[in-house]
């Protein structure tokens, strides 16, 4: 679907000639010479007439493009922070109505301050858009046509970003220099379900409690580590394990430590990861790595605050803050017998979830962008990407999540051969397919419910089509290919589950 966001101006719906003949205005003339499915007209108190003017004459020529209107309600015509928190509210609102749209923003009705907004959105990859220009008849040439679009990725332009996440923590919670603190870890994103779960380990980041965070591979599990750490203030440093990276045999020695003579090839005395993170934080990823014996081991040190090396006499305290991670649900592990029920609901208290990178698409230009300039600086290049290439980004699956997409910006930064990356120099690995419905199908083991399984995908499938319609009943029942009554019944269980 291709979405033209426009303002009116007093030259809409029609305009006078140099001869005072009538003639179609920069939005009708635009209409004309490009295909659109969809107009947004952005009106303001004093383009009413003009707006509505132009909805009807838009709607007598192009009967087949729905048109609709926006009011943006500014008391101050030239205020640019007032428009730019107008246009990135309606345009997130309308992005949510139309996943995957491609968007083609007009600067030539509106004002120059609103001229100005629309080229800072698009520039920084808020709005990933097609910014055109309706030239004046007066100025058309051979060399200079009707329609004027302009390379968002030229080098002659500078380079614009948008602010990165600010939070709302409330008037009662104290915190550090949040921002700052955000800005030096590199954590990009406004997308509403990531800035809640950076606000929640915000807020446990004040607190002794041990915190677990879900998120698929690749989605930030470490930079979130990363945040709660700088944020509780604690003077140690922060010590970090991926679980997976030890065997299983090696892996109590690694956490807690061990004596000289302790086993065989015990020549010295060795701290483990609880140790060396006495007075920080200890971050263990993939926590479902560790066996059910190693996981109770666990368990006690977070209870007790102790630790016991192997082949001491007696344990040793630590003040350690412990944050756990997995990318498994661990109600499934739980069920699958991969991870103890007591550390599960011992940990539990404070979770956090990470959505993946598909289920925040406006952040996914930003992201880009804040990639780019990393390789820029590491590369000392002025590399740049087209609007074209981050529409292609935003639409991709990432089954990697924000590691994938970082390691496609550096991959393409480092070997594109121009200054400009196009959307054909993206190297994107497709989304894994499966040959039969039968590989999505989980392996029955002890305990395992046909009916309840059965019962979990259904209830999935109306949450997943409810998300994806917005909430609109109607039409997550059309995805499914239900009745709204169903849909409706529904809600009511998965609402629960939430």
């Amino acid at each position: 679907m291709k979405i033209l966001l426009t303002c009116t101006g007093f030259h809409d719906p029609y305009t006078l000639g140099l001869t005072g003949e009538e003639q179609a205005g920069p939005i009708l003339t635009l209409v004309a010479e490009m295909s659109f499915n969809r107009i947004i007209l952005f009106s303001t108190t004093g383009t009413i007439k003009n707006t509505a003017a132009t909805q009807k004459s838009l709607a007598t020529r192009h009967p087949n493009i729905k048109v609709e209107i926006r009011n943006l309600e500014i008391n101050d015509p030239i205020n640019y922070l007032h428009i730019i928190d107008a246009l990135r509210t309606f345009y997130l609102d309308i992005d949510r109505q139309n996943p995957n749209a491609e968007y083609v923003i007009s600067v030539t009705s509106g004002t120059p301050q609103m001229h100005a907004c629309w080229l800072l959105l698009a520039a920084c990859g808020e709005i990933p858009a097609q910014i055109i220009n309706v030239r004046p008849r007066r100025f058309i040439t051979d060399t200079l046509p009707l329609i004027n679009t302009l390379d968002l990725a030229a080098a002659e332009l500078p380079q614009v970003r948008s602010n990165i996440c600010m939070l709302d923590l409330g008037e009662d919670f104290p915190p550090p220099d949040m921002e700052t603190i955000i800005s030096n870890i590199g954590i990009v994103g406004s997308d509403t379900k990531f800035k809640s779960a950076l606000e929640m380990a915000a807020k446990l980041a004040a607190s002794e409690l041990t915190v677990l965070i879900l998120g698929e591979t690749g989605s930030g599990k470490e930079l979130f580590a990363k945040f709660i750490h700088r944020c509780s203030g604690r003077k140690g440093p922060l010590v970090i394990l991926n679980c997976a990276n030890i065997p299983d045999t090696l892996a109590e020695s690694e956490l807690f430590g061990y004596e000289k003579g302790a086993f065989t090839g015990a020549s010295q005395k060795r701290a483990g990861k609880f140790t060396l993170a006495h007075e920080g934080t200890l971050f263990l990823d993939e926590l479902e790595a560790l066996s059910l014996s190693v996981q109770a081991k666990l368990l006690r040190v977070i209870q007790d605050k102790m630790v016991d090396p192997l082949g001491a006499k007696k344990p040793t305290p630590v003040d350690v803050r412990i944050i756990l991670a997995t990318n498994t649900d661990p109600a499934i592990l739980v069920k699958e017998g991969k991870f103890r029920e007591d550390l599960y609901y011992r940990v539990n208290v404070g979770c956090i979830r990470i959505p993946p990178l598909r289920d925040r698409r406006d952040d996914i230009p930003r992201l880009a962008l804040h990639f780019l300039d990393q390789a820029n600086r590491s590369q000392r290049q002025p590399k740049r990407i087209s609007t074209e290439a981050l529409k292609l980004l935003r639409s991709y699956s990432w089954p990697g999540n924000v590691r994938e997409l970082e390691n496609v910006i550096q991959r393409c930064a480092l070997l594109s051969k121009s200054q400009t990356i196009e959307r054909e120099e993206l190297t994107l690995l497709e989304a894994k397919t499966y040959d039969s419905i039968h590989d999505l199908l989980p392996e029955p083991y002890a305990g395992f419910s046909l009916d309840g399984f059965i019962k979990d995908i259904r209830l999935e499938l109306y949450r997943r089509a409810y998300r994806i319609a917005d909430g609109n009943q109607t039409n997550a029942a059309k995805l499914l290919g239900v009745t709204s009554e169903s849909v409706r019944k529904m809600k009511t269980h998965f609402s629960a589950h939430n």
